[in-house]
Formats: structure tokens, C-alpha cells, sequence
């Protein structure tokens, strides 16, 4: 027997085992070199000390290599091309152009239907039927604005009764917000289908996907439920997923969304990859209603909204100033467009009673108020009558109008306006307004510096409050969400301590009081 540590005898099977060890190392170091002879074997490296501990080292997890097809940059050196010389301007000009020829393909929009059924990028997706239904510091992450000190100070009784309710809006209990991503990238718009029976919430991200959660599908009661059926003594061990399907609808940032006021199937998505589409939740479909005739064209949305008057009516503006009127009965590339900015409309917004009135907010510090239904100009100087404007020290990022004609806007010099056109309904084509009727009503100080990384702020009305009281809901750069009345008074500020996030882009829900936002991490804030 062959001696073993200390002069110990191994055992045949030990001697056997050594044996079997030493080919296999054998082996192993031949394949290694027939590799590196091939061309093909990995690159020699130092040897990493062993383990002291005698514990067993982790595997490091298998890469997977990815083949990448796009056009790859050669050397110049290998290929004896002289520097400076012509045929390395050549070269270089054609790598550019490769380049930017694949960054057109990656952007480029997809005019075909998509079938939803097949574009769920995670989830459970649809039922059997096929059916959902200054004054202004810095940011202060976790810092009220608003406490429960100031509630207990209000005098007038109405108005305190409406901020206890309001501020007794709670984070949905089924999840933590930080385990609710709706969507895989940063919320751009937000919105809640109309439904009063269950609160479905719909969020359009950077990358074109549109998120839904449905919050009566992992209630409070269900969880503890499927946590009692799974564990006996009662105790939480696994925490239910919320109900969440992501879709990809488009191939860059949905800017904007509504539903359709005639048809709460029907939800219409503007993007930044210049198309529209109709997205139609019975059938699970997503047609393009919208798009211009050069499948390459660079022209982003920054909105959509339909006419209330009108079911065919679409309309929505672009980053680059325009505004657009489609009648969706007509073929997909024709639309009315006017060049109402010289700069990008962040924003706007028709009257919900008058919809022939329309509020734009610009890059250049205005609001605009116009009338659609006396328009000039010929060709591309066609233009709605401009009733009138307003000028802000910084840009105007949005412009919302509420049912009672009034308009919100959040601009870059920390405030939000309101305005009140209440008397739009007297107005006849043609009228104009003088600067002091186009002065703000309340302007209230609010934080909107958002930066590069948060999505920017929007004062949203709720359409269809059942009190009548008219209310807006707006992120907070301290990890809030706030609400106002249209008098410019502050009913809440809503948080919780699992908002690790600025929950920037908000809404109500259009009748009930229900508040979602979403947030750079394509997370999802429900309070209800």
C-alpha cells in the first residue's frame, strides 16, 4: 500500500481515488492546450490562493455570451490603413454611418398591430374572456411641508374636514411600494382606468412598455389568506407578488396617455417614437392611429387627448412646438399640424366642457390659450386664434385644465399657478384676453427642480370630484405626494416609509379618492 500523510498506509480505495484524480487533471491540462492551440480557449491567468478556511469556494456564475450582429469597429493598424491618410477618412466616415444607421433601426417605430397576448413582457396577462377592466428650499427627502399640526389649526370647518379625509388616504396594504415595479423602467405618465368597482393603474415608462396593476387582485385578505392556506401556525413565510402585466407598445418613452371619455376600452398612447395608438383592452390589440407617412421620422409626442365633443377627434403636440388635430377615421398620416411654439410643448390640455379651448405650456416660459375653433394662415402658417398668453420667469412644464375651466401649471420657477377661465363658456370666436385677465388667480411655491434622473412634475386635476370641490394632485421632491384646492390650499401630503423614491408623476383616480405615482424606478405609490 502506498504511504500516506505522516508515513500513514492509503487505503486501496483512497490510492484507487487518487489515481482516478490524477487522469482527470491529466486530461483536464490536455483539452486546455488543444484549446489554446485552436484559438479558442480562455486566457491564462494567475493562480488564486486556496481557501484557508477549508470551506468550499462558490462557483462563479457561467457568463453567457450574446452575438451581436451590429456593425463592430475594426483597427485601422491591422488592417495597414496609413493615419490621416484618405482611405482612413473613408473608413472612419463609414463606421460613423453604420453607427448611426443602427441607432435608427434600435428607435425606429413599429407600424404593424402588436397583439398584446404576445407582447406581455411579464405578468399573468388577461382572463379566459380576454378582459381588465425662492420660498422654496432644496429637496428634504423625508421632510413634511405639511404635518398634522396644520390640519389641527384649520379654522374653517369644511376645509379641515376635507384635510382629515384627504390626508387619511393610506398606502395600499397589499404590497410595499418598493415591490410594486408596474413598469421596468422610470414612469413617464400614469393614469387610473375609469372603473369605480377596483383600481387598475396604467404607467407608460421610458422604454415604451405600458405597466398595469390591478389592486383587487392581491387584496390585504387574500394575502393572509394564501398565507394561512400555506403555513398552519399563520405565520407570513412568502410574500404574495402583486398583480402586475407589462406590455411593449411602443420602442421609446410613452409620453401620454388617455382613455377614451367615449370608450373605456379604448386607451390612446402618444410617444416619443412619433406614433399614436389605440390600445384596446377587450380585444388585447394595439393599432396605430397615428403617424407620419416616413416610417423613420424623428418626430416625438409629448401628448395626447381626446375631444369630449367629438369620439374621432385626436389631438397632441410635439416636442418640437407643434400641435396636431387627427380625425382617426381618415388614414393614419393625416393630420391637421400647426406650429404653435418655437420651442417644445411639454403640455396641454383641452376644456373638458369646451374642448374647442386649448391650453399649451412651452419651453418658452408660456401659457397659451387658444381657439380652435377660429383658425387662419395658409399651409404651414395656419394658427387657432391665440386668446392669450402668459410669461413665466422659467419654463412651463404642463398645463392642466379642470372642469370648472380653471388651468394648473408647474414651471422651473418653483411655482404652480392657477388660473381661471371660468367665463371660456361666453367667449366668442375671436375674443382676446388683456394681461391682467391672463394673470395667475393663486400661485403656490413648490419645489418642481427635478433634474436629470426625476421625471418632471405635473399639477393633475381630479375630473370628477363627487364632493364638486376641485383638487389637484402633484409630486413632491421630498418623497411626498401633495394635494391642493383650486383656492391654492394644501389637504395633504401623502408618504409612507417604504417610499425610498420621489414619487414624481401622480394622479387621481377621475372620481374616486384614490391617488397613484410613479417613480424613477418604474415603482408604483397606491393610496386609497
Amino acid at each position: 500500500m502506498a504511504a500516506g500523510k505522516k508515513g500513514q498506509a492509503l487505503s486501496d480505495y483512497e490510492q484507487a481515488r487518487q489515481e482516478k484524480i490524477a487522469k482527470n487533471q491529466a486530461l483536464l491540462q490536455q483539452l486546455q492546450l488543444d484549446a489554446q492551440q485552436a484559438g479558442i480557449g480562455p486566457k491564462k491567468s494567475k493562480p488564486k490562493p486556496a481557501s484557508s478556511t477549508g470551506q468550499k469556494r462558490k462557483r462563479d456564475a457561467e457568463k453567457v455570451k450574446f452575438e451581436d450582429n451590429a456593425p463592430r469597429r475594426t483597427s485601422a493598424r491591422l488592417q495597414g490603413i496609413v493615419a490621416d491618410s484618405e482611405v482612413a477618412k473613408k473608413k472612419e466616415e463609414a463606421d460613423a454611418e453604420a453607427f448611426q444607421e443602427q441607432q435608427r433601426i434600435k428607435r425606429q417605430r413599429v407600424s404593424d398591430d402588436i397583439d398584446l397576448h404576445a407582447a406581455i413582457v411579464n405578468g399573468k396577462g388577461w382572463d379566459k374572456a380576454g378582459n381588465w377592466l425662492s420660498m422654496v428650499g432644496p429637496a428634504q427627502p423625508g421632510e413634511r411641508t405639511f404635518t398634522p399640526q396644520d390640519i389641527k389649526d384649520t379654522s374653517d370647518k369644511e376645509l379641515k374636514e376635507l384635510r382629515q379625509r384627504m390626508s387619511g388616504l393610506g398606502l395600499w396594504e397589499g404590497a410595499e411600494p418598493n415591490r410594486i415595479k408596474i413598469t421596468p423602467e422610470r414612469i413617464y405618465a400614469l393614469g387610473f382606468h375609469p372603473s369605480e368597482e377596483k383600481a387598475l393603474v396604467f404607467a407608460g415608462d421610458k422604454l415604451g412598455s405600458l405597466g398595469l396593476f390591478d389592486a383587487s387582485q392581491t387584496s390585504p385578505q387574500q394575502i393572509k389568506q394564501e398565507a394561512d392556506d400555506a403555513d398552519e401556525d399563520g405565520d407570513v413565510d412568502d410574500e404574495v407578488e402583486p398583480a402586475i402585466t407589462t406590455f411593449k407598445i411602443h420602442t421609446r418613452t410613452i409620453s401620454a396617455f388617455q382613455f377614451a371619455p367615449h370608450d373605456q376600452n379604448a386607451l390612446f398612447s402618444a410617444s416619443y417614437d412619433s406614433s399614436i395608438r389605440k390600445l384596446d383592452l377587450s380585444k388585447g390589440v394595439a393599432v396605430e392611429a397615428y403617424a407620419p407617412d416616413d416610417k423613420g421620422a424623428d418626430e416625438p409626442l409629448s401628448g395626447v387627448q381626446m375631444s369630449h365633443a367629438d369620439p374621432n377627434m385626436l389631438h397632441f403636440t410635439t416636442l418640437d412646438g407643434r400641435f396636431g388635430i387627427k380625425d382617426i377615421r381618415t388614414p393614419q398620416a393625416q393630420a391637421d399640424i400647426m406650429q404653435l411654439s418655437e420651442k417644445k410643448i411639454g403640455g396641454f390640455t383641452l376644456h373638458p366642457a369646451h374642448p374647442h379651448i386649448l391650453a399649451t405650456a412651452s419651453l418658452d416660459r408660456t401659457l397659451k390659450i387658444w381657439d380652435l375653433r377660429k383658425i387662419s394662415g395658409k399651409k404651414d402658417n395656419r394658427m387657432p386664434h391665440l386668446v392669450g398668453e402668459h410669461l413665466s420667469k422659467l419654463s412651463v412644464s404642463h398645463a392642466a385644465f379642470n372642469s370648472a375651466g380653471q388651468v394648473a401649471t408647474a414651471s422651473y420657477d418653483d411655482t404652480v399657478k392657477i388660473y381661471d377661465f371660468s367665463e371660456s363658456a361666453n367667449w366668442k370666436p375671436g375674443h382676446s384676453l388683456t394681461d391682467d385677465e391672463m394673470q395667475p388667480a393663486t400661485i403656490v411655491p413648490h419645489n418642481n427642480q427635478t433634474g436629470r434622473w426625476v421625471t418632471i412634475l405635473r399639477a393633475q386635476w381630479q375630473m370628477q370630484p363627487k364632493d364638486g370641490i376641485q383638487r389637484f394632485v402633484i409630486g413632491n421632491m421630498n418623497r411626498f405626494v401633495d394635494i391642493y384646492t383650486s383656492k391654492g390650499q394644501q389637504l395633504a401630503q401623502l408618504g409612507g416609509e417604504n417610499i425610498t423614491a420621489v414619487p414624481a408623476v401622480a394622479q387621481f383616480h377621475p372620481s374616486m379618492d384614490w391617488v397613484g405615482a410613479g417613480t424613477a424606478s418604474g415603482k408604483l405609490c397606491l393610496w386609497m
